[in-house]
């Protein structure tokens, strides 16, 4: 028998955690881990970042989310990464 977190349940009430009380106890998870200061024009790689691929440069990051470019792009081409993806080269 498999029991998910849907179906676990306060044996003293007799009722289930609320939907905010999951919620809340995945976001403290997902937030445990610090991300890196990634100043604009730094240079950033992917967490599967390919050898053969240069850096990219970071134009700005805000809520979570990274704008991203490489040079060989052009000014008006830019790629929105999640920050966690990111890491300093």
């Amino acid at each position: 028998m498999s029991v998910s977190a849907n179906n676990v349940f306060n044996i003293k009430s007799g009722r289930r955690p609320s939907l905010r009380a999951r919620f809340c106890r995945k976001s403290s998870e997902a937030s445990n881990r610090v991300l890196e200061l990634l100043a604009p024009g730094s240079f950033v790689t992917l967490d599967n970042h390919p050898k053969d691929l240069p850096p990219f440069q970071v134009i700005e990051c805000r809520g979570g989310l990274c704008w991203v470019r490489q040079q060989a792009w052009g000014q008006n081409v830019q790629w929105e990464v999640e920050h966690r993806r990111l890491t300093s080269a």
